[in-house]
Formats: C-alpha cells, sequence, structure tokens
C-alpha cells in the first residue's frame, strides 16, 4: 500500500502516521476527538504536499480541512449526504474518503477528477464544476427522502462566493417554508459577511446550537401555537438578542435557523457545533469563518494565486513561470486596456473571472469601468444588455461553459433585441485538467440558432486580435471564441491589420479532391494534415454568418468536403454546413470532425485531442479512411501510401 503522494515510506517512518490509517470514515469515527488535532495538521500537510507535485486547486481546500474532518466524523457518510458547492474545496474531502493514494494522479488521464463526481466515489453523492448549485441538490435529496421515509442528514457546504449567486438564494427562499432536515454550511472564507470571529461569538454558536436552547426554541412554538400575539412578540425578542451579538437575521427570516458564525479552524469548536446542530431538526445554516489557503503562509498570503496552481516548489511555494507564448487570455487583456484608452464607451463585465478572463490590468487601470458581478452569469448577460441600450458599448469577458448559465439572458436580454453586447469567449473547446464540467464543448452549437449575432473564431493570435477589433466595431451582438492558453504563435500586426469583412472566410492551401473547412483552433491542424494529403485547407473564421458562396465553391471542386472543429459535432458548425448544402439542393459528400457524443474526462489537451480523433493524426486517419470508402486512388494524394 503506497501511503505518501510517491507511495512511499514504511509505516513506521511515515511522516503522516495518524493520516495514514484513516482508509476512509469509519477509520476516523474511531479516532478519539483528542486526536482530530493532529489529523488536521496531517491532512494539511499531505494536500500541501500532493498538490506541489501535481498541481490542482489548494487554497480552497486549505481552508476546509478542519470542516472536513468534523462532517465526517460527526455524520454517518456516505448514508448522510454531504454536497461540496463547486469542488474546488473537496481535496481533503477525497483524502479521508478513500483516496489518498491516488492523489498522486490528481487531473490526470485515468485519474482523480478535480471536482467530487459520482462514478467516483459513493462519498461523491452530487457532481459539481459550476457554483452555487449545493442547496437546491441538498434540498432535492432532503425532499426525496422524506418521501421514501428514509433518516438522513443532509448537508451543503457552500462559499461565499458561491451565494453571490441568485440560484442559492431561490433555492433558500424555497427551501425553508418547507421546513426540510437540511444543514447548509457557509464557508465564509473573505470575511464578505460578518467581521471577524472571536471567543465570545464562538462560545455564542455553542450555546445557541447546544440541546436546552433548541429544546426551549421548539418547545415555546408548541406551547405558544394558540397565543399568536405572544408568540409573535417572543419571536421578535429572540431575533433582537440574536441581531445584537451576530449578522443578520436574513437567513432567520428565510426560514433557516442561523447559527455562527463560528470558527472554522477551531476543530474543538467545529465538531462540538456540529454534533449539536446533527440533533437540531429543520432547516438549519452555520456560518464558518475560515481562510483560504489556511496553514501555508504563500498560500495565506495570496489565496488568489494559490486557487489553481501548477507544480510548485513546496519549502519556498514558489511557483515556476510559464514561458513561451502569449495565450489567448493575455492577449484579449491587452486588446481591452488598448480599446478602452481610446473609447471611453467600453465597459467592461466579468462574472467572478477577473484573473481568469486576463481582466486584472483593466480593472487597475480603469476601475470606474469594470464590473465583476460576482457569481451571476444571468445578471452579468442583462447588466450589458442595459448599458447598450444606453449607447455604451459592454465587452462581456467569460468562460463558454458559463456562458451556458446565462443562456436565456443572452437569447432574450441581447439577441432578440439586436444589442451592441461584445461576448469574449474564453475556454472555448476542451480543457485539459479541468476536464468536461468546465470545457467549452456547445458553444456553436448553443449560439448558432440566436437571431443576429455574429459568431467568430480565430485561427491565430493576430487573427483573434482583429476578430476582437471587428466584434467591437460591430453594431450587434457578437462573439469571439478562443481556446484556453496559447495559439500557434503568430506575431499580432496592430498596424497593418484591418477588420474583417463579416462572413468571409480565407483560403488557405489549394489542394485537390478533399477539403477542409476547418473552424477556430483546428485551422493549424487542418494546414497540416493538408500538407499530407494535398487537400485544400480553409479557414472559415465565421461561424454565423459562414461563408455560403466559398462553401458551394468547395462543394463544387472537391469531392470530400471535411468540416473540423472543437465543439460536439451535434448542432455545431458543421452542422451548419450541411444545413446550407441541403438548402441548395448539393449532393456532396460530407464528413463531420468535433467532439464526439460523450464527456471527455480530464487529461492533457492533447491527450484529449487525440482521443477525440482531433489532433494531426486523427484527423488524417479519418480523412483517408473516408477517401478509401469514396473509391478514390491514394496514388492521386500527395505523400499518401498505397492501400
Amino acid at each position: 500500500m503506497s501511503d505518501t503522494p510517491n507511495g512511499s515510506a514504511s509505516a513506521s517512518e511515515h511522516p503522516f502516521p495518524l493520516l495514514s490509517t484513516i482508509d476512509d470514515p469509519t477509520d476516523l469515527r474511531l479516532l478519539p476527538s483528542s486526536d482530530l488535532k493532529q489529523l488536521a495538521s496531517e491532512l494539511r500537510g499531505f494536500l500541501i504536499e500532493s498538490v506541489s507535485r501535481t498541481g490542482g486547486h489548494l487554497a480552497a481546500g486549505l481552508g476546509v480541512v478542519e470542516l472536513s474532518i468534523g462532517l465526517h466524523y460527526v455524520f454517518d457518510t456516505p448514508h448522510d449526504r454531504i454536497i461540496w458547492d463547486v469542488g474546488h474545496q473537496a481535496y481533503p474531502h477525497k483524502i479521508l474518503t478513500g483516496r489518498r493514494e491516488r492523489m498522486a494522479r490528481m487531473r490526470q488521464q485515468g485519474g482523480l477528477s478535480g471536482f467530487p463526481k459520482r462514478t467516483e466515489s459513493p462519498y461523491d453523492t452530487f457532481g459539481v464544476g459550476h457554483s452555487s448549485t449545493s442547496i437546491s441538490a441538498a434540498l432535492g435529496m432532503a425532499i426525496a427522502a422524506k418521501q421514501k421515509g428514509e433518516q438522513r442528514q443532509i448537508i451543503a457546504v457552500i462559499g461565499d462566493g458561491a451565494l453571490s449567486a441568485g440560484m442559492a438564494f431561490e433555492a433558500l427562499n424555497h427551501g425553508g417554508p418547507l421546513d426540510p432536515d437540511v444543514l447548509i454550511i457557509l464557508n465564509d472564507n473573505e470575511m464578505s459577511i460578518s467581521p471577524p470571529v472571536g471567543a465570545i461569538s464562538s462560545h455564542l454558536a455553542r450555546l445557541l446550537s447546544g440541546g436546552l436552547y433548541t429544546k426551549m426554541r421548539e418547545g415555546s412554538k408548541t406551547a405558544l401555537r394558540g397565543m399568536p400575539q405572544l408568540r409573535e412578540l417572543v419571536g421578535r425578542w429572540e431575533e433582537h438578542v440574536k441581531g445584537m451579538v451576530m449578522p443578520s437575521t436574513l437567513f432567520e427570516e428565510l426560514g433557516f435557523n442561523y447559527i455562527g458564525p463560528v470558527d472554522g479552524h477551531d476543530m474543538d469548536a467545529v465538531v462540538a457545533t456540529l454534533r449539536n446542530m446533527k440533533r437540531m431538526p429543520g432547516p438549519r445554516l452555520l456560518h464558518l469563518i475560515t481562510q483560504k489557503g489556511h496553514g501555508y503562509e504563500p498560500a495565506e498570503h495570496a489565496p488568489t494565486a494559490y486557487h489553481g496552481v501548477t507544480p510548485f516548489d513546496l519549502k519556498t511555494g514558489a511557483v515556476p513561470k510559464q514561458g513561451g507564448r502569449k495565450s489567448y487570455t493575455q492577449l484579449f487583456g491587452d486588446w481591452l486596456c488598448e480599446r478602452a484608452e481610446a473609447d471611453a464607451r467600453l465597459l467592461a463585465i466579468t462574472p467572478a473571472m477577473r484573473e481568469g478572463s486576463g481582466m486584472v490590468r483593466f480593472s487597475e487601470r480603469f476601475p470606474e469601468r469594470y464590473f465583476d458581478v460576482g457569481i451571476a452569469e444571468q445578471h452579468a448577460v442583462t447588466l450589458a444588455a442595459g448599458m447598450a441600450c444606453e449607447a455604451m458599448k459592454p465587452v462581456v469577458a467569460i468562460y463558454s461553459t458559463f456562458l451556458q448559465r446565462g443562456y436565456d439572458q443572452l437569447v432574450h436580454d441581447v439577441c432578440l433585441q439586436g444589442l451592441d453586447v461584445t461576448f469574449a469567449v474564453d475556454r472555448a473547446g476542451l480543457v485539459g485538467a479541468d476536464g468536461p464540467t468546465h470545457a467549452g464543448a456547445f458553444d456553436y452549437s448553443y449560439t448558432r440558432p440566436l437571431p443576429h449575432i455574429v459568431i467568430m473564431a480565430p485561427a491565430d493570435e493576430h487573427e483573434c486580435w482583429w476578430m476582437l477589433e471587428t466584434a467591437y466595431a460591430h453594431d450587434g451582438p457578437t462573439m469571439v471564441r478562443y481556446p484556453r492558453g496559447s495559439g500557434p504563435g503568430v506575431t499580432v500586426d496592430k498596424l497593418g491589420g484591418a477588420l474583417l469583412p463579416i462572413g468571409k472566410a480565407e483560403i488557405r492551401r489549394e489542394g485537390q479532391e478533399v477539403a477542409l473547412l476547418a473552424f477556430g483552433s483546428r485551422v493549424a491542424a487542418a494546414e497540416a494534415v493538408g500538407e499530407r494529403l494535398n487537400a485544400t485547407v480553409v479557414n472559415m473564421r465565421f461561424v454565423k454568418p459562414l461563408d455560403d458562396l466559398l462553401i458551394l465553391e468547395m462543394a463544387e471542386r472537391h469531392r470530400l468536403l471535411v468540416t473540423v472543429e472543437e465543439n460536439a459535432v451535434a448542432g455545431g458548425a458543421g452542422s451548419a454546413v450541411s444545413e446550407l448544402l441541403a438548402e441548395q439542393g448539393v449532393l456532396v459528400r460530407c464528413l463531420h470532425l468535433g467532439l464526439p457524443d460523450r464527456c471527455q474526462e480530464q487529461a492533457s489537451h492533447e491527450q484529449q485531442l487525440a482521443a477525440c480523433g482531433l489532433d494531426d493524426a486523427g484527423i488524417e486517419e479519418a480523412v483517408r479512411a473516408e477517401l478509401r470508402d469514396l473509391g478514390l486512388e491514394q496514388t492521386r494524394l500527395k505523400g499518401a501510401s498505397a492501400g
């Protein structure tokens, strides 16, 4: 058995002697409570060492070490359900639930997912990746348990950032009056809801969650049921007392019995409060104050930088600088600042992704024109629509997978009204280690049917810059869709470039028999295959509107049209090409290459492309197979082998 991230060390010299005995929560629950502080120290140390080797999400997990131990120590998991919101914070949970040895392959092909995943473990009761879903899921599980007559505890752990999303409040608003047996744990790691917690408030939390107070509270409801005026007076007095010594009674108004705030790094207080709240009936909310990155000094000082990291030096915390080409995200950040300098109408919006979307420099240089709306994608889109109504020029920087959350607003508030909003859509296509929850696999498919929108996909860095310029200059909704990471390394020519004619593609290479119609990130791969097969290669540039005339010309001059895209085949750019050909009554063999109808699990981006047949080799193999089926002679193709 291997107990360290590298799978070495004997029990006698084990650096984590207590943690090494915990193979699942049943082992944890055999420990005396006096051992839990040591276990927390070892768990934190193991987490830091493990992530330093593999990379991944670190700071959030460091903040919930004590909570993770407390939950599995107090509750009968997996019979009792724990739902982790977002999932960045779930690494300690994974280590405690039988996956310690597999942490060495975190976020790698065939290894652990970076997020809770139902097919990975019975302890992962709800799959996540997007935020603010935990309370709704917990409420659904509680209702189902009640319907089936099952006695189980349902616990949702939500961070204060995730609580900024409307969906969380929708669930709270619905859940309170239903009086479900649900425990919501608010992991407040930014101290954004209440001031720092001290000994008095921790003592009060223990008191209010204790049996005496609970019995008095529930007993008074029964005793005063027939005296509504007196019951109302007592209720007001209780709210007044609690309001004097703790945060707002918002959660009480929604029907949840609020307890806290509690120091989330006080192991004894966490366990004692969880034990008390386990015995309390109905909807409850526990407010924990935690520190993101707690216990690792570099992460404490820079929690955002250590939210998601590449492998780093364990002793110093130094993260190797990523060399090489500038990423599309960085290029967008440069463009945003330059365009803002030239046009005072530009307003930039992000749903809590300032760093990820390359907007740090913009936020510092133009703070009055920068709007971080929190995890509220729906609001971000309609906010932009309102700005556009007043002749401003909003730019919404958003990940492809997160734009899905604002789809109704994209349809109804922007596209149906034809408003001038520019969407800079990052992380389009496969995203490597973050896996299927963060893959931008569907944006061609879900935006293509919308009226008025122009959809662009750059083949390289230079084209991305000028597509952003074209999108911004266009009077209507536009979307520039670019992948994670860097492009092929083409230098941006800011002086020699020009706005692109809307809906016009470009021929990159002339060939015979086969025309490769490539979109965005797959243009470079198509060019490599085109050289080997003597095929025509077209950089399509626009998904909507398509270059209809050029496509029809390609169909007339070639025996086979091959569309290549890093988007789902279903409803994607290839589908648009086939729709055009069918509408025009053109009969030509078509092969659509894109993401298959399955979730692409975490791996490196290159491994994912290969698995989908979208790397050079996969594209070439698929085209050759189609040519053999057509009966075309391989000798007519440059570089082709016989048979």
